[in-house]
């Protein structure tokens, strides 16, 4: 979505709460040193990166099971937006050293990282669509082979399964199983891009297009990203000439570079993060991802990203379209499904039976999961979108303002 389609997002209350709670209570803490205006900047700042390392410890501290699942994506993404939010307010509270070289050029250059992230967060989206269409298909079988009322974990009125329901379920696993392919191995763009945060897309010529190609075969139909966007080129633009500053440029500012070099830092692991859980087009793990652990939030982050790192590197990951826990879960599902569905004979024994319905339970509670997780997952990349070109909006502003007055 083009910045000028933003049409305003308002910052959730509990967000704000938790930006101004921490950062008042800093100032308390301030206050009780001497009445000095360098110590409390000082502090103002090593309170951001006290925060910034908290958060990320917190979410490096779950267990491999909870690693990239649904839920851990969304808390990543309220971690970016908490971090940010205080980082807004650094500047705001800083506005006559941020309008002064070096740290113009600095923030400018940040602003420039965060417009490349929106184009992420868009093919994110689409990533999320890709995966919602997946449901449908996953309603299909569960209704083929579940009770009457579709609900695969009721024990209660069960249908007797029949060679029809079978052949329905199968299609569906094999239409889901061709979506699920990687774009590197199907040759075919897994994005769906039909829309994205901006605009709203309602044309009935395109949905009953889409309504009869298989999944798995979309081609990029986007306004913001084109058929050649690649998820893995857009990170190393992101990441690109993110350095350790230099010292001079943090005696000139007055160490506000710092929180400017965590936030790049922070906004680079999150968009990794995104793309390495979320089918999109081109993903591409191996940026260049180096920073010096004296930071206290360094080594969080840096944990984080092996371990996803050592995730992708498994046998049966390595040519997954997304590393989410949910995907990892519906692909097993579904291949254990189909193997046992191919070898089902007719009628139907009650052992073969049993393990069938067991086999559609589970599919049933990956469904489930899917369904309570993706659209609080959507709502909080919209999120993430809005406020960066919020973000964005408001410091370029204040730049220009600052330009104008010299």
């Amino acid at each position: 979505m083009p910045a000028t389609d933003y049409q305003g997002s308002s910052t959730p209350l509990t967000i704000i709460g938790r930006s101004l709670l921490s950062m008042k209570r800093d100032q308390v803490h301030a206050m009780e040193s001497p009445n000095d205006g360098s110590a409390s900047h000082d502090f103002e700042l090593g309170s951001f990166h006290r925060q910034v390392a908290d958060r990320f410890h917190d979410l490096a501290s779950v267990p491999t099971d909870e690693l990239l699942s649904l839920p851990w994506v969304w808390k990543l993404l309220d971690v970016f937006l908490c971090c940010q939010e205080e980082f807004r307010l650094i500047l705001f509270n800083n506005k006559a050293q941020v309008i002064k070289p070096p740290m113009d050029r600095l923030i400018a250059e940040y602003y420039e990282r965060t417009v490349k992230a929106l184009d992420v967060c868009n093919a994110i989206r689409d990533g999320i669509e890709q995966i919602k269409q997946w449901q449908k298909l996953l309603e299909i079988v569960l209704c083929a082979l579940g009770d009457n009322n579709g609900i695969a974990n009721n024990n209660c009125c069960q249908r007797a399964l029949g060679e029809g329901q079978f052949r329905r379920a199968k299609k569906a696993l094999i239409d889901l199983a061709i979506g699920m392919l990687d774009e590197k191995d199907s040759g075919q763009a897994l994005s769906h891009r039909n829309r994205s945060f901006g605009r709203n897309n309602n044309s009935t010529s395109h949905s009953k297009d889409h309504h009869h190609r298989p999944l798995g075969h979309f081609r990029s139909l986007s306004w913001s990203v084109s058929r050649s966007w690649s998820a893995a080129r857009q990170l190393l633009a992101i990441g690109n000439n993110l350095a350790v500053p230099r010292g001079s440029d943090v005696v000139a500012t007055n160490g506000l570079v710092m929180p400017v070099y965590a936030m790049g830092c922070v906004l680079l692991f999150v968009m990794w993060a995104l793309v390495a859980a979320i089918p999109c087009q081109d993903r591409g793990l191996q940026v260049h991802f180096y920073v010096p652990r004296h930071f206290s939030w360094a080594a969080p982050l840096l944990s984080l990203h092996e371990r996803i790192l050592e995730e992708s590197k498994k046998r049966d990951r390595k040519n997954a379209c997304g590393l989410l826990r949910e995907i990892y879960q519906l692909e097993n599902c579904t291949r254990l499904l189909g193997e046992l569905t191919d070898t089902v004979q007719f009628p139907l024994g009650e052992e073969k039976e049993m393990e069938v319905r067991q086999r559609v339970k589970e599919l049933g509670q990956v469904f489930d999961a899917m369904k309570e997780g993706l659209e609080p997952l959507e709502k909080q990349v919209r999120e993430v979108f809005h406020r960066i070109v919020r973000s964005r909006t408001e410091g370029l502003d204040s730049l220009g303002r600052g330009n104008n007055t010299e």
